[in-house]
């Protein structure tokens, strides 16, 4: 049995015990949240299949060395001091990425570049030969992270941010990360309830990051089945026979018959939301599993089945004060659709303006807090009456 190894997944604030689950569910052994993490144990399959199947993980590292690193020269013997031929080739790329937190040093690049010269300094003088730095795509990308004067060097094996999927056009800025996505989903218990074929609407689409990440969840997709580039490809342990062995155990688990998905849809009211939506949903494969079409907010309303299910919508927070008074109506519209169109479902509506959120007139059940980059958010779960609202021309909702 190969002997096991320490990991540290890192995530979203908030999203620790969730990816610590996540960790378990996959085989990773003494899973323990961290802040904005999780460290885990296991062989290097277990790092592959957190790669391959976490939904909130931003990065999976594998720590080489900790030491003190007071100094720039402290940090510059203790990187110099691993073995780096175990890693990387002499001819390969590298890529240094830093961090510091209440720590003497003040300057990240500066901790990166001393890091990088520590590496290839190592190459020079052993062998004549020393790696180039590739910043885009890297053999290996090495991870510094100081805090408190005590630096952790780590392996990148994710490469890119997890988060990407590749299903969404670079380039082009998202009010959701996918990880946050799948995040709301996961507290929702969409996983429950797509296995019971519950319908899932999103009636603010966007980009359709939510009802995409919904699909692949309810067809067990692994999110990182087009990831652009792992970290480890390039590394001098990768195992490739391992992770073909883990790519034909996740193809072969995906459900690909639409007959055996939930029904998932997203509305938007702007043309240009729905023609992204819709190129995304060809990207990631799941055509005929999401259906995206215009519609204003007042007109969603469930599908004509006889089924109760989740409304999930990610509306603007309003970071102006003249914004939020725009805004105000349309969380109240947000409330509105949610009592009269949807009787017996739930909403779960993610704000990052309290007083907004309060626009929508329902009581909510749960408050989860959850950040959007560096917006301090609330998850909202509102479970609607299933008696639907009434006024003189009678009820104000109705079946497709």
């Amino acid at each position: 049995m190969p002997a096991p190894l320490q990991f540290f997944a890192t995530t979203a604030k908030c999203l620790e015990p969730l990816l610590a689950e996540e960790l378990a569910a996959v085989g990773a052994r003494d899973v323990q949240a961290e802040r904005a993490g999780v460290s885990f144990g296991g062989p290097l399959e277990a790092a592959y299949r957190a790669c391959l199947w976490s939904r909130v993980a931003n990065r999976v590292l594998l720590p080489l060395a900790s030491f003190r690193a007071a100094t720039p020269e402290a940090l510059y013997e203790g990187v110099r001091r691993i073995d780096w031929r175990d890693h990387l080739d002499a001819r390969g790329t590298l890529a240094v990425d830093a961090a510091l937190s209440d720590s003497r040093l003040t300057h990240s690049h500066y901790a990166a570049l001393k890091a990088k010269d520590a590496i290839v300094d190592q190459f020079r003088d052993r062998s004549g030969t020393r790696p180039s730095v590739d910043t885009v795509r890297p053999d290996v990308r090495v991870n510094v992270y100081v805090q408190r004067d005590r630096a952790t060097v780590s392996l990148d094996l994710s490469g890119d941010s997890l988060h990407r999927r590749a299903y969404r056009e670079r380039g082009h800025a998202a009010p959701l990360k996918e990880t946050l996505a799948a995040a709301i989903l996961l507290l929702a218990e969409w996983p429950r309830l797509a296995r019971e074929r519950a319908p899932l609407i999103d009636p603010m689409c966007g980009s359709g990051t939510i009802a995409i990440e919904a699909a692949m969840i309810a067809a067990d997709i692994a999110p990182g089945r087009q990831h652009a580039h792992f970290g480890f490809r390039g590394w001098r342990g990768h195992d490739e026979a391992l992770w073909r062995r883990l790519l034909a155990e996740a193809d072969e688990r995906v459900v690909r018959d639409p007959k055996r998905l939930p029904l998932i849809r997203g509305f938007d009211a702007e043309a240009r939301a729905v023609r992204a939506a819709l190129a995304n949903v060809e990207r990631a494969g799941l055509r005929a599993r999401v259906h995206v079409e215009k519609r204003a907010l007042g007109e969603c309303a469930p599908p004509a089945i006889p089924a109760t299910g989740i409304v999930v919508a990610n509306p603007p927070y309003g970071e102006r004060l003249g914004e939020r008074e725009a805004l105000a109506p349309l969380y109240a519209e947000i409330g509105d659709v949610l009592r009269r169109h949807f009787p017996g479902w739930t909403g779960w509506i993610l704000t990052g303006n309290p007083d907004l959120a309060k626009r929508i007139g329902l009581r909510p059940a749960r408050r989860i807090p959850l950040w959007n980059g560096a917006i301090e958010c609330r998850l909202l779960c509102f479970p609607i009456s299933p008696e639907p609202v009434r006024d003189a021309a009678g009820p104000r909702w109705r079946r497709e």
